[in-house]
């Protein structure tokens, strides 16, 4: 079976290696030179020089010249894994089977941008990794493989993003070896209703001292390496936060943001409900002092 893999960030990487190394016939490849866009930005041609595959650089998937490169590929099946534009039917109904795309979330629910994000930042207890058949709209079409996984509360961006990898290679190689064996995919689910996540902003990475604790810690676990980073405003400028530690002891009377000790490079601050511990940030030297305030 002839798959045309389409995909730029890290998980691309490790999807298209997999298939690689299962002995998986990949007839051509469509990635990214670079992007300003995918913290997690995968460069998948080294993989492909590897192993003698045709691959091209695109920018808008859906070009003309770009179809009829896929077209001579002539592929049976094409995957879509880590991609940041729709797919249009010229692509979509080229096999078969369609395109096959990925979205590391419990579809129908929390289609959108940044799934990984907000997951963490609303502090959800699970999410899932869902392949399903594209349609022209955004993370929709009947699911074809969906694994339901726990989030911890020790859980961050890279081992969340790492756990969601783990499971989903596993789906690839079952529903490859599936569709090998059928030629179509079977037992497909509906894909109906549910909500979409929007888009998010350099405001959203802001800490707020008048946040809780909790908000404040699932905000900045959700916004760790790989990706850009909670962030402080400060008179010299943002300080990027990439760990925290919750403090349960009470500090009444005390306003939000206020500075209650410095230990070492640690900095515990008065939040809404309690305090928190910055443990690892970006002041270098500028560190702050007590009964200094973050507004």
């Amino acid at each position: 079976m002839k798959i045309f893999f389409i995909g730029t960030v890290q998980f691309s990487y490790d999807a298209l290696n997999k298939l690689i190394s299962s002995n998986a016939d990949i007839v051509g490849v469509a990635t990214k030179a670079s992007s300003s866009f995918n913290a997690d930005y995968a460069d998948l041609s080294a993989l492909c020089i590897k192993n003698n595959i045709p691959y091209k650089y695109v920018n808008d998937i859906n070009h003309p010249g770009n179809v009829d490169f896929i077209k001579k590929c002539a592929p049976d099946v094409i995957y879509c894994f880590g991609w940041s534009s729709l797919i249009k039917k010229d692509i979509l109904n080229l096999t078969k089977p369609g395109v096959v795309g990925f979205h590391p979330a419990a579809l129908p629910h929390n289609k959108g941008r940044h799934p990984i994000i907000w997951a963490l930042a609303l502090g959800l207890t699970e999410t899932a990794s869902s392949f399903f058949i594209m349609d022209e709209e955004a993370d929709n079409g009947k699911i074809i493989s969906q694994e339901i996984l726990k989030i911890d509360y020790e859980d961050d961006a890279a081992s969340l993003y790492k756990k969601i990898t783990s499971v989903a290679l596993e789906q690839i190689s079952s529903f490859t070896r599936a569709l090998e064996n059928e030629g179509v995919f079977t037992n497909l689910k509906d894909n109906g209703e549910g909500n979409s996540w929007r888009k998010r902003s350099k405001p959203d990475g802001r800490i707020d001292f008048r946040m809780t604790s909790r908000m404040i810690y699932n905000l900045v676990r959700a916004l760790s390496k790989p990706y850009v980073g909670a962030h402080l405003e400060t008179m010299n400028g943002d300080v990027k936060i990439w760990k925290v530690k919750e403090e349960n002891s009470e500090h009444n009377n005390i306003e939000p943001g206020k500075v209650l000790r410095v230990d070492n490079n640690n900095i515990l601050v008065k939040t809404a409900d309690a305090a928190i511990w910055l443990t690892e940030h970006t002041f270098g030297n500028q560190l702050p002092e007590i009964n200094d305030y973050f507004i």
